[in-house]
């Protein structure tokens, strides 16, 4: 099977797979609990993995995984005290809100400097992480050329979102637990899972039907997000030669004028800046105490 990965590639495959489909998929997750039965690295891990099926399939690049990812603040702190505990090292790889939403920025500035015509991001990260996203994309697209779409994997997997809106991901549990394990099957132990009983009590994160894990599903589900991703693609790309945009945001200079221009003034406006989601509060004696509230942003 032909090499997709940016990283893994020498400069002639490189320039093949441009020529042949413009396209770069670009993937995000966090190190973080995902119970006792996956590696920490799981949602970039399944991120990456579905990019590299879907560029194998349809065409394209993959990007390096980016592997820092929002949490310990806001709202995404107050979710770890109650579901990942009071621990004295949770191994997070966590970056504030606006640092990962810099280093987007200038992921989306290295497929415009390629002249990529299209790129989709991907994250597997949850929580309101990937609607800021597409907020900041939205943003962004008057400013580039490269044709953007950003998805959480959950919206490119049947059903995605319910009649309701709301999310067909999970946390750890057996959605996100057997996309992995079809994925990533070296990084899934079934057999770390505690014994199931009615009052057991999750640990470390773990979703609640952790123990209905079945990679077959997983496997379905990769499918579905092959192809809802290949379909994006296709959709992006024909955008992009209808318009045949200007590649506008090549430099850093450039970049950093968006940033500050047309980005960090939005931020206050993004969830992920928000310091509960619920009207909860943070009690003072809490590990998690560190880092909320999140206070002022930076200037840009």
């Amino acid at each position: 099977m032909r090499e997709v990965r940016w990283e893994r590639m020498f400069r002639d495959e490189l320039e093949a797979a441009y020529a042949a489909c413009p396209v770069v998929y670009f993937a995000y997750g966090l190190c973080e609990p995902h119970g006792p039965q996956n590696a920490l690295g799981l949602d970039a891990l399944k991120a990456h993995a579905i990019c590299v099926e879907a560029a194998k399939a349809h065409g394209g690049v993959v990007a390096p995984p980016d592997y820092w990812h929002i949490h310990d603040v806001g709202g995404y702190g107050l979710w770890a005290r109650q579901h990942v505990g009071e621990v004295e090292r949770p191994w997070m790889t966590s970056v504030p809100p606006w640092h990962h939403f810099k280093n987007v920025l200038y992921h989306i500035r290295a497929a415009e400097f390629q002249r990529f015509k299209a790129a989709i991001l991907l994250t597997g990260h949850y929580g309101p992480n990937w609607n800021d996203l597409k907020d900041m994309v939205a943003l962004i697209q008057p400013h580039v050329g490269v044709r953007l779409a950003s998805f959480p994997d959950f919206e490119c997997n049947t059903p995605g979102f319910d009649e309701d809106g709301q999310s067909g991901g999970d946390h750890a549990g057996k959605v996100e637990t057997s996309l992995l394990a079809a994925l990533e099957p070296e990084c899934v132990d079934v057999t770390r899972l505690p014994e199931k009983t009615e009052d057991m009590v999750a640990p470390f994160a773990m979703g609640p039907n952790a123990h209905e894990t079945d990679r077959r599903v997983g496997e379905r589900m990769v499918r579905d997000e092959v192809r809802f991703l290949g379909e994006r693609a296709g959709e992006l790309l024909a955008a992009y030669d209808e318009l045949r945009p200007e590649h506008a945001m090549r430099t850093f200079a450039q970049t950093e004028r968006v940033w500050s221009e047309v980005v960090h003034p939005k931020l206050p406006e993004f969830m992920t800046l928000r310091d509960n989601w619920h009207g909860d509060e943070m009690p003072e004696d809490s590990v998690w105490a560190e880092n909320w509230p999140i206070g002022e942003i930076p200037p840009g």
